[in-house]
This record gives C-alpha cells, structure tokens and sequence, in this order.
C-alpha cells in the first residue's frame, strides 16, 4: 500500500489463516499493509479492528482503505492497550492477532519526524505526536549517565560512554544532524557498506522516548484475553531486545503454545526486493482450544 510493503505477509497469513468471516486486530496498522491483506482474505463479511498511535497513518489509512466500508475499524490507541480497545469494539473473540513492531517506513522516511540519521529533522522521534517527551528533551536534559544507560540498553551500543559525553559536550542539540555529528565525533564517519557509526545512537533514543520495550511486554500480557480458543498472537519484531521480550513471553504464557518451534525469517527472494525485511522475524502462539 502506497509503495510500503508488509513484510513477511505470507508467512504471517499462513499462520493466521483468515478466512471468509473472520475477526482480526492488526495492532499495529502502519502503512496498512497487513490490515490489507486480511480484509481481502476475510471477505466478505470479516471484520478488522486496527490500531495505530500515529494520526498521520490512521488519516492515510481511512483514505486509502474506505471501500472496505464499516469491515474496517480504525482506532486510534498504544498497542499495550489492546484489551481495553478490543474490549469497547467488541474483539475479544478475535482469530487472530498481529502486530509488526518495526518502526514504519513512512515514518522513517519523513524527515520532519525525527527518525533518521540520513535526513535532516528536528530531533523529534515520538510515534504519538501527543506525547510531551522528545528525543530533544532526552538529549539535551538526561545526565551523561542516564544518556548512556539508554544508548547501551536500548541501543546495544558498546562505545555508549564517550558517546554520552560527546553529546553532553554538544548540547544543546536540535536536530538529527547535530545528533549524528555528536556521534561522529566519537566513532568516524561512515563508511561505505559498513552499517552507519549512528544506527545505535538513534534506535536506542527511539526506543527509549517510546517506552518501546515496556509496551511490548504490556502487549504480549494482554493480546491473548483479545483472543478466542484457538486464536493465534503473531508479531513481528526487527531487533534482537525485541525478539528476545517476545520469545521470552510467548514461552511463559499460560494456556497456549508456541507453533514456530524455530523463529521464522524472510527468504533470500523478499529481502531482495524489501531490504528492511532482512532483520524481520516472526514467531506465532496458539491459545488452547478450550473444551
């Protein structure tokens, strides 16, 4: 949908396995591409409750899928609320739930969000644009330690002290590219083929400015009450704090089990022609049947 591509859509359908009359949430609508594909798979009568935080997707999404008519409710909320949502829609015998929780592409691409090291911006970085906290506010107010714990825990980052210092020394920060050049200063520019010295940097303040990790855990606790017997949870997630909440979670659950015995990744042919799709990783669980 509008040049995005789902990723891993086949193989998340074929573990949803939507059909004619089915009730779906994609709790993470994005670029709408999954929500898409399970309208189609469950016509004509299935029903899709999508959420999403960001206003600008919902408003593209409502514009872009109105054929679909009232098969497609659009809401907009925090996935970690998914039961209360589900809830008031009347989705809590749903079949399937699925959520991607990669950042979207448009957003990524949309310099004025503050996302990306390659595009000018203000350094901005909030999904929900309602929110107060920035990725501003985190560089330029957070202590030296405090901007290091975030880029080491959430960002992986191993050099994460002298960045913190070097961002410290910069202040104030305002833009993506006062950010990058922080960064540089400690690690080099980039070098062709090599993965950009900021990825870290950026990914941990993202994470950290959308309480990321704390929402996913939220989710994956209450995504199963959203589900009748039998339903499946699928998420997609692209790092390895991610997956490693997600995997983590799926085993501890009560009343379900796990169906990817081993986490399910993109083929060699999509990575090819969606290179976002190569980090991607899905894992599914199953409520039990009940009696």
């Amino acid at each position: 949908m509008y040049g995005h591509r789902a990723v891993l859509l086949n193989e998340a359908l074929g573990y949803l396995k939507p059909l004619p009359g089915g009730k779906f949430i994609d709790a993470t609508f994005g670029a709408g591409g999954h929500t898409q594909a399970l309208l189609e798979k469950t016509a004509p009568n299935g029903l899709v409750l999508a959420l999403d935080l960001d206003d600008s997707a919902l408003e593209r999404g409502r514009e872009a899928l109105q054929s679909y008519g009232e098969r497609l409710i659009l809401a907009k909320a925090n996935f970690k609320d998914i039961q209360q949502i589900a809830a008031i829609h009347h989705f809590l015998d749903a079949q399937g739930v699925l959520a991607d929780i990669g950042v979207s592409s448009m957003m990524l691409d949309d310099p004025e969000r503050g996302f990306s090291f390659m595009r000018e911006g203000l350094l901005d970085m909030r999904m929900d644009r309602e929110q107060a906290l920035t990725a501003a506010d985190l560089v330029n107010t957070y202590s030296e330690k405090e901007i290091a714990d975030v880029l080491y825990m959430y960002g992986e980052e191993r050099r994460s002290r002298p960045i913190a210092r070097s961002i410290v020394r910069s202040r104030p920060l305002r833009t993506t590219f006062d950010l990058v050049r922080a960064v540089e200063r400690v690690l080099g520019s980039p070098h062709y083929g090599h993965i950009h010295p900021a990825t870290r940097t950026f990914q941990g303040l993202r994470i950290a400015v959308n309480a990321e990790l704390e929402n996913l855990q939220l989710f994956l606790n209450s995504a199963p009450a959203c589900l009748r017997p039998g339903g499946r949870l699928a998420v997609i997630s692209f790092h390895s704090l991610e997956d490693r909440i997600v995997k983590n979670s799926f085993r501890a659950l009560p009343d379900g089990k796990v169906l990817t015995k081993k986490v399910v990744t993109a083929t060699d042919e999509e990575i090819g022609s969606n290179p976002r799709a190569r980090s991607a990783k899905l894992r599914v669980w199953e409520k039990n049947h009940g009696h």
